[in-house]
């Protein structure tokens, strides 16, 4: 099935997936679909999408994880409307879209709820006349908007585009994109928008809309179910402590309870998180006993359950107070203090069958978490659509995936095969070498053997390179066994808590480096996600161990979790994620039908995954990259386009 608003040559493939989405939004279904990396997944679940909700009066929302993601859903929409007249917005975040935020340092820092406070306070004083409280908004509610909507309708602006002609007329793009919604047909946003209930609820009523009346895309799905999770955990931690007690310096210090005053309340926490540590931390987290802060809070407190119940109100009244004036104040409305109630709270109210609770200490920064075991709570709410569609290039199992956010057994399963010739990629292996935890130990001579395989690849091969290692400890061990083969290479590395525009400057600067540049990145991590490197910007991808999730007591509790939800603890836990990690690295390789690519992957445990992977093992990993370099690129041949080639699955 192909469409009047597809706009390009259909390749292989492109039409069964339009065909199959089509079904799903007929038929008020779920698709999960993987689909590889330059196979078209955008544009066909745009196109597919965008008629049927023109027919039927719905409207479709297009979740990204990334803005790079973000970007292609409008460019392609551009492409669309030359065939079809469609309205979309692409709307961020407060963070990036309020021109106060971007440019004040406290505001920047921000969460969406915090900001939403801030913002409503100053606009209620424009509104009063005070113009300077925010003069983007004062200019919005001024001006004539009639060029700012006519821009939108015809140019269909990224959200970056949109930003800076809005900010060289002083007005303010945040507001002006929520007026352009109700128009909308198709709003592209970041998965929050959807998934916390609170932007939600507030995203369907600039749509004017309601759930069922939408139509949910969610882009690069493989990372959904860690995000839902996450979005549903939550952190007190030494550092939030600490500022909770500067803010009872700065604001006062009440009485919380008969003899108690909040800065022995703050203080008693602390001294609760610090025994916890020493008694239940192994390594950086550790499962402590569902009522233990509890139980050392009323002992110190001297409070039965209930009375301590009415400390954490107050405590929360403070908070709100602090919160308050802040606001007033024109300062970020946030407060550490009723952020330590808050956390409390949801801590006494958890379900011990969903979540488990956690003392942690990253980077030397000690924590309480409760971490949220089953994605499906934050993904409830995409039962209420009309239709759903997850894709990726690295989707696989499609029913771990599946099960593991929630979707209906009935949910159809859909695999698009590669448009691109088969010949021109090429993935072995090595089994004398592994980054396993045990052999490591064990071996004195591991890492050094892993160095030299690295080494005599990178030494013998000069290609654009991306090494993918499961973890920075590793890769910084191994990169200093490897240093003497870089020679005259332009060598760069991913690193930790980058921002946005420093991490794209290295991906930049690696792409145009003269020569065969070298990347030294984390499977998993932002270099294998989103980001697009075609013809010869990457060549040889080298897998550096399989990223088997670290053994910690988070990730033992989320597999027994899945062993009792669904008996495949080890598959969907461990085995699933490692596995799709693994394939988004070799998935980077190949972009149109001319690409050729080889992954290497330098690990034993390579042969668990030989029934996605397709790799075949080797003695000598250099003299068959070289062979297969000395031949000219295979080109695509045309194939029999059978009901195959999207293979639907109960």
């Amino acid at each position: 099935m192909t469409s009047e608003c597809f706009p390009y040559q259909p390749r292989l493939g492109q039409g069964q997936l339009i065909g199959a989405i089509r079904s799903a939004c007929n038929d008020r279904a779920h698709l999960v679909v993987e689909s590889g990396t330059g196979t078209g997944k955008t544009v066909c679940a745009l196109t597919s999408a965008v008629e049927f909700c023109k027919e039927r009066g719905k409207k479709l929302l297009y979740l990204t994880r990334t803005n790079s993601q973000q970007r292609q859903v409008m460019l392609e929409l551009r492409e669309i409307s030359e065939l079809t007249r469609v309205f979309g917005v692409a709307l961020q975040g407060r963070r990036n879209m309020c021109p106060l935020a971007k440019n004040d340092s406290e505001l920047s820092q921000g969460n969406p709820e915090e900001l939403s406070k801030a913002c409503s306070e100053r606009k209620a004083r424009v509104i009063k006349g005070d113009e300077e409280a925010c003069k983007y908004y004062a200019s919005t509610v001024s001006e004539d908007l009639q060029p700012v909507m006519k821009f939108a309708r015809e140019e269909l602006p990224t959200a970056e585009e949109f930003c800076a002609y809005c900010a060289d007329r002083s007005l303010c793009p945040y507001e002006i994109s929520k007026m352009h919604i109700p128009a909308a047909e198709v709003v592209t946003a970041p998965y929050i928008f959807f998934f916390d209930g609170f932007i939600r609820h507030a995203l369907m009523d600039w749509m004017a809309c309601s759930l069922q009346d939408v139509v949910l895309v969610v882009d690069e799905a493989h990372n959904l179910p860690s995000y839902a999770r996450e979005l549903e955990s939550a952190m007190l931690s030494e550092i939030g402590l600490r500022m909770a007690e500067k803010e009872v310096g700065e604001f006062g210090d009440p009485e919380v309870a008969e003899g108690i005053s909040l800065r022995d309340f703050v203080m008693m926490t602390e001294e609760v998180l610090d025994k916890a540590v020493e008694e239940y931390l192994i390594d950086e987290d550790g499962i402590i006993p569902q009522s233990h802060l509890e139980e050392e809070l009323m002992f110190r407190t001297h409070l039965t359950s209930r009375s301590l119940g009415g400390l954490i109100s107050q405590v929360a009244n403070f908070g709100e107070m602090v919160r308050d004036n802040r606001k007033l104040a024109g300062r970020l409305p946030r407060s550490y203090v009723h952020g330590i109630a808050g956390f409390l709270t949801f801590w006494q109210s958890l379900e011990e069958s969903e979540y488990v609770k956690l003392i942690t200490k990253y980077d030397s920064t000690k924590a309480f978490e409760a971490f949220c075991l089953d994605a499906s709570i934050a993904c409830r709410p995409i039962a209420e659509c009309h239709a759903s569609v997850h894709m990726s290039g690295t989707l696989r199992p499609l029913q771990e995936y599946r099960d593991s956010i929630g979707l209906p057994k009935d949910s159809r399963l859909c695999d698009v095969p590669s448009p691109f010739p088969e010949e021109n990629r090429l993935v072995l292996y090595v089994d004398d070498v592994t980054t396993k935890y045990e052999d490591m130990e064990r071996d004195d001579k591991m890492v050094d053997r892993l160095g030299e395989r690295i080494s005599e690849i990178v030494s013998q091969i000069p290609r654009s390179t991306i090494v993918f290692y499961p973890s920075y400890a590793i890769l910084e061990r191994l990169a200093a066994k490897t240093r003497l083969a870089w020679g005259g290479r332009s060598v760069y590395f991913e690193k930790r808590n980058l921002n946005q525009g420093d991490f794209m400057k290295i991906i930049n600067d690696y792409k145009l480096s003269p020569g065969k540049a070298l990347l030294h990145a984390i499977a998993g991590g932002r270099v294998s996600e989103g980001i697009d490197f075609p013809g010869a910007e990457m060549e040889l991808a080298i897998i550096a161990g399989i990223p088997y999730p670290k053994p910690t007591a988070k990730q033992r509790a989320l597999q027994h979790f899945c062993e009792i939800k669904y008996g495949q603890g080890w598959d969907m836990a461990v085995k699933a994620p490692t596995q799709r990690k693994v394939q988004q690295a070799i998935g980077r390789l190949i972009r149109s039908e001319t690409d050729m690519g080889v992954a290497v992957i330098l690990d034993k445990r390579a042969v668990h995954f030989l029934d996605t992977v397709k790799a075949r093992r080797t003695d000598d990993p250099a003299r068959e990259i070289s062979e297969f370099f000395e031949r000219p690129a295979a080109t695509a041949r045309p194939r029999e386009v059978t009901q195959d080639a999207c293979r639907l699955r109960p």
